[in-house]
């Protein structure tokens, strides 16, 4: 929108990916070059958006990193630059104060800003809707679950936004003779989490029913979220969204020049089947992974510790192979199946894996239609089965990528 309106626009990403009309540069607050440098890039700028941040910490990006010592650095190299206004996007709720990691962040980077001694503006934005944000996604997936799961009963207030609303806002700001210092950006209304996830359900067309789940068994289960880092909710974020998430929408607006967006039009019909089915793909691919895991894993432990070690041996021996050299094929397979399906679970690059199960499954498929031909007309279909077994897995090999 700034190039559209004519002006030039250097954009610093963490990897210095290039955008059409754009000048780009490799920038990361967490890990930025020395004094000097960081002025040079700066020289010439009359204003700076900063809308870095994380939402989760980790081991390479902490919140400080992030959020307060990056941000120090930029607006001291800023200030001698001779960049004449700031605008940070903050978080609504920041508090430098705040018992909870995330905001107490938001809320020091604010202090930063407020003594650098440059014209500022601080934009503290609620909930942002935007068809391909992480967030939305996540609240889509949750619409789209069968049962949808509601902490505490989903009363929590939100005030969603829409990105685009959010980004002429942002415009405006760079383009005003005056700022005002201080904007919270919310959408037009309040909205409950049971509303909310009502809204994308109606757009998406998705059938379900909600569950209200005790506050107590939430936060239990949110603390997963700690050890798996792509789950966007963990107890900090529970309990941000417990705190509530609203605001006094007039000023925005007043600054937008007219009433954001409601949170009904947030989806378009257009935008309502792609995000539904990603939505569906978002909790049933990782459900078919651990279904799947899950049946290599027990495979392993019903060989080995559960069915009769005598019966196993026997029909190993209508595949020619005896004594201790059957023993030794049951635990190996066993073993491997074990691997398999531990890999699933842990491994970063699943499609070695995938592969490794397709080629398993048909030398099982082809060795039992060779030396068992019988077992294809069992009642139970043990190798039947095995067909839409493959299907799965080369559905998953083929859906899992861009999860990984």
């Amino acid at each position: 929108m700034l190039r559209a309106r004519g002006h030039h626009v250097l954009l610093a990403t963490r990897d210095g990916r290039s955008h059409p009309g754009t000048q780009a540069l490799a920038l990361d607050l967490a890990a930025l070059p020395d004094a000097a440098t960081l002025r040079g890039v700066l020289a010439g700028v009359d204003v700076v958006v900063n809308t870095a941040g994380i939402f989760r910490a980790t081991r390479k990006q902490s919140f400080d990193a992030v959020h307060v010592n990056g941000l120090r650095e930029v607006l001291r190299a800023a200030r001698e630059a001779g960049v004449r206004r700031f605008i940070q996007l903050s978080a609504l709720g920041a508090d430098p104060v705040s018992a909870l990691p995330y905001f107490s962040s938001k809320g020091r980077a604010e202090a930063e800003v407020q003594g650098a001694g440059m014209e500022y503006s601080v934009v503290r934005p609620s909930l942002v809707f935007a068809a391909g944000g992480a967030s939305s996604r996540w609240f889509a997936g949750l619409a789209s679950l069968p049962l949808t799961p509601l902490p505490g009963g989903g009363c929590q207030q939100v005030q969603p936004l829409h990105l685009d609303d959010l980004v002429q806002a942002l415009v405006r700001l760079v383009e005003a003779a005056q700022v005002p210092p201080a904007l919270d950006a919310v959408g037009p209304r309040a909205l409950s989490l049971r509303g909310y996830l009502a809204m994308f359900r109606q757009a998406m067309g998705s059938p379900g029913r909600f569950v209200a789940m005790p506050s107590a068994w939430a936060r239990r289960l949110a603390g997963i979220g700690r050890l798996w880092p792509r789950l966007p909710l963990d107890r900090d974020a529970l309990a941000m969204l417990d705190a509530g998430n609203t605001a006094d929408p007039g000023p925005f607006g007043t600054w937008l020049g007219r009433a954001p967006r409601d949170p009904g039009r947030f989806i378009s019909k257009e935008q309502a089947v792609p995000m539904r089915h990603q939505a569906v793909l978002a909790w049933a691919v990782p459900l078919m992974r651990i279904a799947l895991a899950i049946m290599w894993i027990a495979t392993a432990v019903v060989s080995l510790w559960v069915y009769p070690r005598a019966d196993s041996l026997a029909l190993l021996a209508k595949v020619g192979l005896h004594g201790g050299l059957a023993l030794a094929a049951l635990w190996t397979a066993a073993l491997l199946d074990l691997a398999l399906g531990a890999a699933l679970l842990l491994a970063p690059r699943r499609s070695v894996v995938y592969a490794a199960q397709l080629a398993l499954v048909l030398g099982y498929t082809i060795i039992v239609s060779v030396f068992l031909p019988g077992q294809w007309g069992h009642p139970f279909g043990p190798v039947l089965k095995n067909v839409p077994l493959l299907a799965m897995i080369l559905a998953l090999l083929a859906l899992d990528r861009e999860r990984q």
